[in-house]
C-alpha cells in the first residue's frame, strides 16, 4: 500500500499521471530550516521526517485520520485525503476483498474468513449505498495492525456497535513516500512566502537570474528507508515591478516555494531549464519510480 505523505495537489496529480495507486496522509511536522543547513540537507531531512512521521502514525496509531477526511468509501482514489484506513462505509467492499483473497492467502485464517463473510452480508443489508445512515449511529471502527513474516502491515478494523463487525486486510507492505521542494539562489533557501511583500522580494531576487529547484524524496517501509534528491536549474527573464505585482495579485505565488509555479502563469518568464521539469513542479517522478522499484525485492 503506497501512501503519499503530502497534501500537495501537484504531487498527487504527478503520481496519478505516472500510473500509481495511492492514498494521501499529509505529515504535520515543522518545516523551518535548521541553522546553517544547506538546501539539499534541508529538503532530504524534511522528506525523510515526513515519511517517517506518517509511517509511525499509521503503524502505531492507525485509527487516526486527517481532519475532514472523506473516508466513507470502500475504495480510495489517487489524490483523495484518505489514509487507506477505511471507516465504516468501506466495510462491505473491504470484507468482499478479504473473502476474495482468503481462499488463496495462507495468512488469512478461517476465523477471519468467516467474519468477513458475515460482515459482507450484514453491511449490504445495513448500508446498501456503501455508507451508513445517521440513525444507525455506527461510528468509526477501532483499528488494529499486525505484521506478517516479511514486514507486511495488516490492517483490521472492527466496529462493535449494533452487534456486527467488519474486517479489512491489506496484504501489501506499507510504503510511505515523503517529499519536500525548495528554491535556492546563491545557496539561500527560498521557501513559501509568508505574505505578498515576501513574494515580491523573492520574485525580484529571481528576476533575470538562474536559480535551482531541489526536491528531497524519501521512501520508508518497515525494513528500509531510501532518501535522495533531484536538482533542476531554472532561468528567469527580467521581470518588471508591474509584472510582479500583477502576478502576486492572482494569488498563485502564495503557496509555492520561491513564489512561483512553473506550470502556471510564471511559465511565460521561464525560457529554459536544465534538468527534470517535474522536479520543478514538485515531484521528480523518474527518481520516485527508481526508489520504489528498488524496494520491490523487499516487498516480495
Amino acid at each position: 500500500m503506497l501512501v503519499l505523505a503530502s497534501a500537495s495537489p501537484r504531487r498527487s496529480e504527478l503520481l496519478t499521471q505516472a500510473g500509481y495507486s495511492f492514498t494521501v496522509h499529509p505529515a504535520q511536522i515543522p518545516e523551518d530550516p535548521l541553522p546553517n543547513e544547506d538546501p539539499i540537507t534541508y529538503v532530504t531531512r524534511l522528506a525523510r521526517e515526513k515519511a517517517e512521521a506518517v509511517f509511525h502514525q499509521l503503524t502505531q496509531n492507525p485509527a487516526q485520520s486527517p481532519e475532514g477526511s472523506a473516508l466513507c468509501q470502500g475504495t480510495t482514489s489517487p489524490g483523495s485525503p484518505s489514509t487507506g484506513l477505511r471507516r465504516w462505509g468501506g466495510a462491505s467492499q473491504a470484507a468482499e476483498k478479504l473473502v476474495e483473497l482468503a481462499s488463496n492467502d495462507p495468512l488469512v485464517s478461517g476465523h477471519d474468513f468467516s467474519r468477513a463473510v458475515n460482515a459482507t452480508k450484514q453491511s449490504r443489508a445495513l448500508a446498501p449505498e456503501g455508507c451508513p445512515t445517521d440513525p444507525l449511529n455506527l461510528g468509526a471502527p477501532s483499528i488494529s495492525r499486525s505484521r506478517g513474516p516479511h514486514g507486511q502491515v495488516f490492517v483490521r478494523g472492527v466496529a462493535e456497535r449494533n452487534g456486527w463487525e467488519s474486517t479489512d486486510l491489506d496484504p501489501q507492505p506499507l510504503v510511505v513516500l515523503g517529499a519536500d521542494t525548495t528554491v535556492t539562489l546563491d545557496n539561500h533557501i527560498l521557501g513559501k512566502p509568508a505574505d505578498p511583500d515576501a513574494a515580491a522580494r523573492m520574485l525580484r531576487l529571481l528576476s533575470g537570474r538562474t536559480h535551482r529547484v531541489i526536491t528531497g524524496v524519501a521512501v520508508v517501509t518497515a525494513a528500509h528507508t531510501e532518501v535522495s534528491s533531484e536538482s533542476t536549474a531554472v532561468q528567469f527573464l527580467t521581470l518588471s515591478d508591474q509584472e510582479i505585482a500583477a502576478y502576486i495579485a492572482t494569488g498563485e505565488p502564495m503557496d509555492k516555494a520561491g513564489a512561483y509555479a512553473i506550470q502556471g502563469r510564471a511559465a511565460r518568464w521561464i525560457p529554459r531549464i536544465e534538468g527534470d521539469y517535474f522536479n520543478v513542479v514538485g515531484l521528480p517522478i523518474s527518481l520516485v519510480s527508481s526508489l520504489l522499484e528498488s524496494l520491490r525485492p523487499l516487498s516480495r
